[in-house]
């Protein structure tokens, strides 16, 4: 029996086949509801029949979104198969990482992206394109899916600098889309623009399964560009509008943003990192409300949401948590802390992942001791009207441009270069991106700027190259040997 509350397309296909579900800025293509569910079922059938994918293998996807890479989340929602989205802006060497281990049965890759992939997959790899050239079978197929199974492999940095793969079920989509319907007031009526990549939860997560889940619709760029968005927003007559501060900015600052009519928007959502009350304020002028919330892959995403009319009130909260969300704040000693004592942010709930990829070790440090509480890792304290804020991150990660950045990832990476004896990598502010990395460098002789630049370029995303780099003859240390992060921040 088909489990109904895992196959969103086939109950919206049943009641409004005819109602726009997606299109497409750069061809113009679109499709209704009725046919990207018989879309998906098509790729269902054909990769049972000719690709052998079974329930519970992994599908690794290197392609933008697009029409057939929604169609191919349907499938994977009808056959329970792990869809495994990489991160095309990663370097060949970190790709083949992830593809060791997610250990998938079939690469689809769009023809751009074809030389990340090794010659060692090349017997797995496939262009993403043969999904639009299917053969329609004729197959009745009916498969068994555990809500607690993934239906995404999401792959993100670890502060080891290993990539780990959070495990995203079934039941995480599902309760994920009911607290964001719930915060955000979403409808079949609902409307909006997707311009965050397929390989972070942000993209899937934030709103367009929420809206695939409403039978709303989503109009989908493959990238970023503020005019268009700007354009667009008044065309589709979007309601809601996901991005990260630094794309607000960049909008703010279009020569268009004065004159488009923004009339039809609710409110904007940010996520990634803290929107600037200055830039509230813009928005604001222009009558465009802005709601801050928090998230994370491996819980939710969709956890805290701040109301639009407390944005200046309660500036820097990341508002209240949502409606299926159970949190507790945890101090030192193990104990719930009071209002305005900070500690960190521990979650439960059915949205909350069961675990890495491969990875019981990661999977066991996640959680509380009793097993029950995910540990974000993160400080905040809760006001006494039980707005939560964001003190600070107990990991060192930094936020660039909206991409998670961890600099132990780098580390590994420089510490690999001939001649870098040490070296340490914060995060620090930019005015474009929020923040930027800043390597500090012990070397054994002489070395350029250029040379260390060059050497991450090649076995890093750009976004993680360090912006800055300072020769120093020794790091910090703290008592017991540790690199002194704090102290770094003060060079």
């Amino acid at each position: 029996m088909r489990v109904w509350q895992h196959d969103w397309l086939t109950r919206w296909a049943l009641y409004s086949p005819q109602k726009l579900a997606l299109k497409e800025h750069e061809t113009g293509d679109d499709i209704t509801y009725g046919q990207l569910n018989a879309y998906s079922n098509n790729i269902v059938a054909n990769l049972h029949q000719y690709y052998h994918v079974r329930p519970l293998d992994r599908v690794v996807v290197l392609a933008e979104f697009c029409i057939p890479l929604v169609a191919l989340f349907s499938a994977a929602q009808k056959m329970g198969f792990a869809l495994v989205p990489i991160n095309y802006r990663l370097s060949k060497p970190e790709i083949l990482e992830i593809l060791h281990d997610a250990n998938p049965v079939l690469i689809l890759v769009e023809k751009k992206f074809q030389h990340l992939v090794d010659a060692e997959y090349t017997h797995k790899t496939k262009d993403f394109a043969m999904l639009n050239s299917f053969s329609n079978l004729n197959l009745t197929l009916d498969f068994q899916v555990n809500e607690d199974d993934p239906i995404f492999i999401i792959y993100t940095s670890g502060t080891t600098g290993k990539p780990k793969g959070v495990k995203y079920t079934h039941k995480m989509a599902f309760w994920n889309s009911i607290n964001t319907s719930i915060s955000l007031k979403l409808t079949s009526e609902s409307k909006t623009i997707n311009v965050m990549p397929p390989f972070h939860t942000g993209g899937w997560n934030v709103l367009l399964l929420p809206f695939l889940h409403h039978g709303a619709y989503t109009y989908l760029c493959k990238k970023f560009e503020p005019n268009v968005v700007l354009e667009q927003l008044e065309q589709q007559k979007c309601n809601i509008f996901m991005g990260v501060p630094t794309m607000l900015a960049m909008m703010s600052q279009d020569p268009k943003f004065g004159a488009i009519d923004l009339a039809s928007l609710d409110y904007m959502i940010v996520g990634g990192e803290s929107m600037p009350i200055p830039l509230i304020e813009t928005y604001a002028e222009k009558g465009v409300a802005i709601r801050q919330g928090y998230g994370m892959t491996e819980v939710g995403p969709n956890l805290t949401s701040l109301h639009q009319d407390d944005a200046i009130r309660k500036k820097g909260s990341i508002g209240r948590p949502n409606f299926y969300v159970n949190y507790r704040i945890i101090n030192e000693d193990g104990e719930d802390c009071k209002a305005n004592e900070p500690g960190e942010l521990w979650l439960a709930g059915p949205m909350v992942t069961p675990g890495y990829w491969n990875n019981p070790t990661a999977t066991k440090d996640a959680y509380g001791d009793d097993g029950q509480w995910f540990k974000t890792g993160d400080i905040v304290l809760e006001d006494d009207d039980k707005y939560i804020y964001i003190i600070d991150r107990l990991k060192n990660m930094y936020i660039s441009g909206g991409e998670n950045v961890y600099p132990a990832e780098i580390e590994r990476v420089l510490r690999k270069m001939d001649g870098i004896h040490e070296c340490a990598v914060i995060g620090v502010h930019d005015d474009k991106w929020g923040e930027v990395g800043k390597g500090f460098i012990v070397t054994h002789h002489s070395m350029t700027e250029e040379e260390i630049k060059g050497y991450c370029t090649m076995n890093l995303a750009k976004f993680k190259v360090p912006k800055y780099l300072v020769f120093v003859a020794e790091l910090p240390k703290t008592d017991s040997g540790k690199i002194d992060r704090k102290a770094l921040k003060l060079l």
